[in-house]
């Protein structure tokens, strides 16, 4: 039980910072539009995906991580196209 109620409080972390990052990304997406620049940079993507790899240390294997990453930079376009 102890162990996952550690797991909840790292979930609701992550949610959390999820949705700061989401926030960022408007952010930056609102400054790109008055600007009217792209809001897909494929060369920035690709450069926080290196990061993320580069970065994790496991035990989560690269692969994975980079999967992740790729589904929530996915979503955060989405939001961005929304907004």
């Amino acid at each position: 039980q102890a162990l996952r109620r550690q797991i909840d409080r790292t979930d609701s972390r992550l949610l959390a910072l999820l949705n700061r990052r989401a926030r960022l990304a408007l952010r930056v997406g609102r400054v790109k539009k008055r600007g009217s620049q792209r809001l897909f940079d494929p060369v920035r993507e690709q450069a926080i995906l290196r990061r993320v790899v580069r970065t994790n240390h496991g035990p989560l294997p690269a692969r994975a991580a980079r999967a992740i990453y790729r589904e929530i930079l996915r979503q955060i376009r989405r939001l961005e196209r929304s907004a």
